[in-house]
This record gives structure tokens, C-alpha cells and sequence, in this order.
């Protein structure tokens, strides 16, 4: 029986078997968050996150309802705001009681925060070859503006909606990246593959690519040609949102030759052509929607679950 609680604890426990940095050092980080909570002032204490005691996700939270309540049948999607949330209202008034809302990007006060988890972005630099002390500073700029970027935010507005209506509303956002990026990355590992056309037949061989394939919003090459070997494959789908500019000179002296990721901006992309990396973008719904997948198969593996799929989400079960 699946409640609220152990489906969010579900999610974390995934998230950090598949964490790019490692789950020991995944592990490491919650044990470093609990020797600085031990050495907080009282009144410290009282204003600290205490989910980060025992989730290192800060784009991840229940931001409503009781944990013990037991769910059956789920609505999900990429984007849960107020219109899902009275989709969900609806479909109880047509006799489809709706026991949670999961949102895989964050909302609420997981939305405030969630630049916290781009922290980790270092420490998967740090594995492909660039010096710990780098990587924190070319990232410290980048993690600070998308800081300022979510201050003005109306963050709580689809939250306080599921209040009313007294729906459970969690979101999982990086443990489902990190499952995508798990997965992709040992695809083009075992396939070893040589070009960025392989890459691509790679991805689209996925039926949440090939589906996006149909919609135009595919697979695309943003740097590079068909023909450029591929060299050593970084896949960039978690930490919460893109990096800094300046990751990509570290990432090319460290050796990577392609990155593939969900979506690419203009400033990146042209550091990337200025380093000769070549940038696969693989589709950022088509990606979500791959993590949200994959994690929905492990809650679903044991327990019977009715998922309904929305706001870009389309449930492919493996």
C-alpha cells in the first residue's frame, strides 16, 4: 500500500542510487548537512529545511497534504500548476478521485530553493576531470543568478490551490533527471558510440524521443554535424537547471567531446562551437518525461497504481 510519505521517500532513495556524483557521496553530502544542523544556533534551527536532513534534493518535497494518507490513483505531469490542479478538481467531480498531484518541475518553496541542488553540478565536473576548487568557482556566478531569478516568484499560488481543494502535492525533480541521466549514460556507454549520428539513432530508438520526433520537438544537433565523432559522452540532464558558460573550456580540456543534454541556451552554445564540443539536444519534455517514466515503473513495480498523464507527460510503462 502506497501512501504520500513512501512515495516521496521512494523518489529520494531512487534519485540517489542513480545520483551522477555517486550515492556514497550523494550520502556524504546528507552527513555534512547534518553536522552543520548540529552546530546551528537555536533560532537556527527553528528556520532550517529539515527535509534536508534526509533528502539532498532540494527541488524535491511534499508541499502538501499528510503522508500517511494512501494513494491509488495519481495525476501527473512536467508542469502541475493551477489549471492541473483543477483538472484534478474536475476529474473528482466526474468520479475520478484524485489521491495526489506529482509535478516533476518544482513548485511551492521547492521552487525557491531549487538553485541549491545545482551544487552538485560541481561535483559531476569534478568527475569528468575538472579540479573540484574550478568547478565550484566558474559555477558560484551562475548558481547565484538563477538565485536572483526565482526571488520575485509567485511560488506558492498552485499549491495554495491543492490546499483548498485538499489535494496531496508533491514535486520530484532531480531524482527523476538523475534516473534519465543514468540511463542515457550507460545507453551510449554499452553502445559505444562513434558519431553524433549514432547518438542521435540512439535517442530516437527511445519511444518518448520517437514520440517527439513526431511532435517536432526531437532530437537535434545544436553544435556539430552528423559525421563528428562523438569522442567522450557527458550526458547533462540533472542539477537542476544549466550551468555556467564557463564549465564548457574545463569540460573540453578535461577531454569531453559531446555533451547531450535537454535544452541549450544561446550563450552556451556558442562557448561550445568556440571549443569544438559538439551539443545534442535530446528534447527537454521528451526527457522529463523519460525520468518521470522511470521512476513511475520503480513505485509501480510492486504496487497497483492508476497514473493519469498530463501537462506534456505521456505514460510509457517498461
Amino acid at each position: 500500500m502506497l501512501t504520500v510519505g513512501s512515495i516521496y521517500e521512494t523518489a529520494i532513495i531512487f534519485g540517489m542510487a542513480a545520483d551522477p556524483r555517486g550515492e556514497k557521496d550523494a550520502k556524504r553530502e546528507l552527513e555534512r548537512v547534518k553536522k552543520r544542523y548540529k552546530g546551528l544556533k537555536k533560532d537556527e534551527k527553528e528556520e532550517f529545511d529539515k527535509q534536508k536532513l534526509k533528502n539532498p534534493y532540494a527541488d524535491t518535497r511534499i508541499l502538501y497534504g499528510d503522508e500517511k494518507r494512501v494513494v491509488e490513483r495519481i495525476l501527473v505531469g512536467i508542469d502541475m500548476e493551477i489549471g492541473e490542479v483543477l483538472l484534478a478538481d474536475r476529474l473528482r467531480e466526474k468520479g475520478k478521485t484524485i489521491d495526489l498531484i506529482i509535478s516533476h518541475h518544482p513548485e511551492g518553496y521547492a521552487l525557491t530553493s531549487f538553485y541549491e541542488v545545482m551544487h552538485m553540478q560541481a561535483d559531476v565536473l569534478n568527475k569528468y576531470g575538472v579540479p573540484i576548487n574550478i568547478a565550484e568557482g566558474v559555477l558560484k556566478e551562475r548558481i547565484q543568478e538563477v538565485e536572483r531569478k526565482v526571488m520575485p516568484v509567485n511560488y506558492n499560488r498552485a499549491v495554495d490551490v491543492a490546499r483548498l481543494f485538499d489535494i496531496p502535492f508533491i514535486c520530484v525533480h532531480t531524482p527523476c533527471d538523475n534516473l534519465v541521466t543514468a540511463f542515457l549514460q550507460k545507453l551510449f556507454d554499452k553502445a559505444k558510440s562513434e558519431t553524433i549520428k549514432d547518438i542521435i539513432n540512439e535517442l530516437k530508438d527511445i519511444p518518448e524521443y520517437k514520440q517527439a520526433v513526431q511532435d517536432n520537438a526531437g532530437p537535434k544537433i545544436l553544435v556539430g554535424s552528423e559525421d563528428n565523432r562523438a569522442g567522450k559522452i557527458f550526458v547533462e540532464m540533472t542539477g537542476g537547471t544549466e550551468g555556467s558558460k564557463e564549465a564548457i573550456e574545463k569540460l573540453a580540456n578535461a577531454g569531453v567531446g559531446t555533451i547531450v543534454t535537454m535544452h541549450y541556451s544561446d550563450k552556451l552554445r556558442k562557448e561550445a562551437e568556440k571549443y569544438h564540443i559538439n551539443i545534442v539536444v535530446a528534447g527537454h519534455m521528451a526527457s522529463d518525461t523519460l525520468g518521470l517514466n522511470l521512476f513511475l515503473d520503480k513505485l509501480t513495480k510492486k504496487d497497483n497504481l492508476e497514473i493519469i498523464a498530463c501537462s506534456g507527460f505521456r505514460r510509457i510503462a517498461r
